[in-house]
């Protein structure tokens, strides 16, 4: 497993901007990588995920305005959210799993809150 480390989350207005990152403690290349999110009193929602083979995934409510991106040599990957809304408001947790393995590392959580 690898440790993850998030850090970027703060409190921001309506329709601003955040860019998140996660560093892993080790090696991502092999691994999909991706941001999940909680919500005060909701349950844990994937985000984006961005996989070992170049796949990427965003949820309908955050395409268009989140991009998920990944440095396999620096070992980090990050989340630049645009046009932020009240809604995005929440903890984002980045996850890392190794495929086929059952290998799952999260990191302990950024808090995003936005004002309206």
């Amino acid at each position: 497993q690898v440790q993850l480390v998030e850090s970027g989350g703060r409190l921001v207005q309506s329709g601003g901007s955040l860019r998140l990152s996660c560093a892993a403690s080790g090696p991502i290349r092999d691994m999909t990588m991706g941001w999940y999110r909680q919500a005060p009193g909701k349950e844990l929602d994937l985000v984006a995920f961005t996989s070992n083979d170049g796949r990427i995934y965003y949820e309908d409510v955050v395409k268009g305005r989140f991009m998920i991106s990944r440095d396999n040599g620096k070992n980090i990957v990050s989340l630049q959210m645009n046009s932020l809304k009240p809604e995005d408001t929440a903890v984002y947790y980045c996850r890392a799993e190794r495929p086929f393995t059952g290998d799952i590392s999260w990191g302990q959580g950024t808090q995003v809150t936005v004002s309206s």
